[in-house]
C-alpha cells in the first residue's frame, strides 16, 4: 500500500526531498500500488508517475492543485472521475486501461493533450464529451474499437485540434478517401496518424474536394510550379551575387594596374581592360607569390671543387663504400724486451695463415707521444726523486730498459686498398724503435 512511510523511503532512494511539500515530481510507477492515498502532504507536486500499477480508481488527489503531468497509463482503471481539483492540468494519459467512455473533462480548462489509446471506446457517443473540451490540441484515439465515420463530426467541433491519432481503429477503412476527407474538414490540422499535414497536401486536398482529381492535379502543378521558380530564383540570386563580387575583383584590378602606372615616370596610364588579367588569374597568381619561397641562385650553391676529394682512385673508392670500414685493434702482449716472444710469432703466423682475403695492413700505435710544453720541464725533476747510484742493482736494470725500447700495448690495423689486390695481411714490424718515428704511421 502507498503510505506515508514508503513514499519518504521512495524519496530517499530517488534522492528527492525528505519534506513532502518541497518535492515537484514523484515518481510512484512501476511499484504495485493499487490505491491512491496518503499524498496529502505532496501539495507542491506538478508532475506525477504513477503508470504501470494496479490502480483501478482515480482519486485522493485534492491537495494536487499544482499539477499540471499525470500518468496513469496501463494501469486497471474503467472510468475517467475526481479530476476536479486539478484545475492546471496540461497532460493527461490514461492509455492502455479499460475506459469505455470519455467523460469527466470539461472541468479541466487547460487541458491540452488527452492520450486514451488502448482503451475500449466503440460508438460516437463513447466520445463525444470531446465536444465540451475545446482546449484540447493533441487527441490520441488510437488503438480503440471505433468504427462509425460520424466521429468525424465530433472531431469538426473542437476548434483547436491540431494533432489527431485514429491508427487502429476499423473508421479508417471506412472513410472514404481518409485522409483527405479529414484534412478538408479539420481546418486546424497539421498532423495527421503517422506524418504531418503540410499546406501544399492541405491545398490539394480542398482543390480535390472542389472539383475532384482534375483540379487536385491542376493544384499540384501550381505548387510545383511555384516550388520550381522558387528554387530558380534563388539560384539566379546566387549568380548575381557571384557576378557582381566578380566586377567588384577586377575593378580593384584595374584601379590597381592604373596607380601602378601612373608612379612609372615617362609613360602613360592604360585604360584598355583587355591588357588585364582576368580575376580569377590574378588571383590565383597573387596567392602563387604569397606562398611561393625566395628564389634561389647560383652563387648560393656550395663550390663542388672545394670537396675534398678522397686519395683511392675512382674504382677503389667505389670499393671501399661498399664495405663498411673499422679499424681493427689488436692487443700485442704486455711490455717486454723479447722481440721473437712466443705470442707475437702467434700472432704472425695467424695474420699470414688468414683465409679470409683483406687489403695490406699498415698498423699505427693508438697510443700517441703528448709532447705539451708544460710537461717537458717536468722531466728531469722527476729524475732527480729516482735516481739511483750508477753502481746499484736498480739502476743497472732501468738502464737495460732505456736501451731496449718498450713495445705498444695496443695497435691499430688500417686497411688500405692498394693496385686493386688482395693480399693476406703481413705485420711489418721494424726492430729499430727510431724506425717508428722516421715512419710517422706508428708513434710511441
Amino acid at each position: 500500500r502507498m503510505t506515508k512511510k514508503i513514499l519518504l523511503d521512495i524519496c530517499k532512494q530517488q534522492k528527492l526531498f525528505w519534506t513532502p511539500y518541497l518535492n515537484d515530481t514523484l515518481y510512484l510507477h512501476y511499484k504495485g500500488f493499487d490505491r491512491l492515498e496518503n499524498l496529502e502532504e505532496y501539495t507542491g507536486l506538478k508532475c506525477l508517475w504513477l503508470q504501470c500499477n494496479g490502480l483501478r480508481k482515480i482519486e485522493n488527489l485534492e491537495a494536487q492543485t499544482e499539477l499540471r503531468s499525470l500518468y496513469l497509463q496501463l494501469n486497471l482503471i474503467e472510468k475517467i472521475e475526481n479530476l476536479e481539483p486539478l484545475q492546471k492540468l496540461d497532460s493527461l494519459n490514461i492509455s492502455n486501461n479499460y475506459i469505455r467512455t470519455i467523460e469527466n473533462l470539461s472541468c479541466l480548462k487547460v487541458l491540452q493533450t488527452l492520450q486514451m489509446a488502448h482503451n475500449k471506446l466503440r460508438t460516437v457517443e463513447d466520445i463525444q464529451h470531446l465536444q465540451e473540451c475545446p482546449s484540447i490540441c493533441v487527441l490520441d484515439l488510437s488503438h480503440n474499437n471505433l468504427s462509425d465515420p460520424s466521429i468525424v463530426a465530433i472531431l469538426e467541433t473542437m476548434p483547436n485540434l491540431h494533432v489527431l491519432n485514429l491508427m487502429g481503429n476499423e473508421v479508417i477503412k471506412k472513410i472514404a478517401n481518409y485522409r483527405k476527407t479529414l484534412t478538408v474538414q479539420l481546418k486546424q490540422l497539421t498532423y495527421l496518424d503517422d506524418r504531418p499535414v503540410f499546406p501544399k497536401d492541405r491545398a490539394c486536398a480542398e482543390a480535390w474536394a472542389v472539383g475532384g482529381l482534375e483540379a487536385e492535379k491542376a493544384e499540384r502543378e501550381k505548387w510545383e510550379t511555384r516550388e520550381r521558380k522558387k528554387i530558380q530564383d534563388s539560384i539566379d540570386a546566387l549568380a548575381a551575387i557571384r557576378q557582381r563580387g566578380k566586377e567588384q575583383r577586377r575593378q580593384k584590378c584595374m584601379e590597381g594596374a592604373t596607380d601602378t602606372q601612373e608612379d612609372l615616370p615617362g609613360q602613360e596610364a592604360a585604360t584598355d581592360t583587355a591588357l588585364l588579367p582576368e580575376w580569377e588569374e590574378y588571383a590565383e597568381i597573387e596567392q602563387f607569390k604569397l606562398e611561393t619561397l625566395e628564389a634561389l641562385s647560383l652563387d648560393d650553391l656550395p663550390d663542388l671543387e672545394d670537396v675534398v676529394v678522397s686519395e683511392f682512385p675512382p674504382e677503389e673508392e667505389i670499393f671501399v663504400q661498399k664495405q663498411d670500414y673499422h679499424p681493427k685493434i689488436e692487443i700485442i702482449s704486455e711490455v717486454t724486451n723479447d722481440s721473437n716472444s712466443a705470442l707475437e710469432e702467434n700472432n704472425k703466423s695467424t695474420l699470414e695463415n688468414s683465409v679470409e682475403e683483406v687489403p695490406t695492413a699498415i698498423f699505427s700505435n693508438v697510443c700517441q707521444n703528448h709532447k705539451e710544453p708544460e710537461k717537458e720541464h717536468l722531466i728531469p725533476l722527476l729524475k732527480s726523486f729516482f735516481t739511483e747510484p750508477p753502481n746499484s742493482e736498480r739502476y743497472l736494470e732501468i738502464k737495460d730498459k732505456e736501451v731496449a725500447p718498450l713495445k705498444p700495448l695496443i695497435e691499430e690495423v688500417i686497411t688500405e686498398p692498394k693496385d686493386h689486390l688482395l693480399s693476406s695481411p703481413v705485420c711489418h714490424q721494424p726492430d729499430d724503435p727510431s724506425s717508428w718515428e722516421e715512419d710517422g704511421k706508428i708513434t710511441v
